[in-house]
């Protein structure tokens, strides 16, 4: 009898697959990606478009306990960047919700996961000073990645691949958020290194 692995991915907008639908979400794209492999992956993505590292901790933390995933991915901080939150407020964010997952699911695999530039998206000047929103997403991304490591979690960098997608414009409807497909090419790109050595 195969074991499924159960799969929590934690986060805001990105996680939830805002700009087209909860099924063409980079989580539960991954999943179908694994099922057509012949895993066996049972999802839980509790995200919420907006929701900050407070919203996280408050409503989506509690899941780690009682779901009991073997692996994690954590991708939070936009809404932390636009509500003008402290690289080092952040940070301490970010320490506290590693140190709850690694109370709560000692033995699950934590992937954590960079924001993409969405300053450069149509809408993004509606957040203000571009180049300013991009020095502190890419600060609050550098914070994400040591956050991570010092937990002894994982860093998948998407970045770059990310970027390429907003040169080529392959954002959604409303402008900001990424398309369907660029969600999907994160799928494809997290299908086998997030899992790579997972429990």
């Amino acid at each position: 009898m195969i074991i499924p692995k159960r799969f929590l991915a934690l986060g805001d907008s990105f996680t939830i697959g805002t700009g087209t639908t909860p099924d063409r979400s980079f989580p539960a794209v991954l999943t179908q990606l694994w099922t057509e492999r012949g895993l066996k992956v049972v999802l839980e993505n509790p995200a919420v478009n907006g929701y900050t590292t407070d919203d996280l901790i408050r409503d989506e933390l509690p899941l780690v306990a009682s779901f009991g995933p073997t692996l994690i991915t954590v991708l939070i901080g936009a809404n932390d960047v636009v509500r003008g939150d402290s690289g080092d407020r952040y940070r301490r964010q970010l320490r506290s919700i590693h140190e709850r997952i690694r109370s709560d699911a000692p033995d699950a695999r934590v992937v954590a996961l960079p924001q993409p530039d969405w300053s450069s998206s149509p809408a993004g000047s509606g957040f203000g000073d571009g180049s300013v929103i991009a020095r502190a997403i890419q600060r609050f991304n550098a914070i994400a990645r040591e956050e991570a490591e010092r937990a002894g979690g994982s860093w998948i960098d998407l970045f770059p691949l990310m970027r390429e997608q907003a040169r080529k414009r392959m954002i959604a409807p409303d402008g900001l958020h990424p398309s369907a497909e660029a969600y999907a090419e994160w799928a494809r790109a997290l299908a086998t290194t997030a899992l790579a050595s997972s429990p």
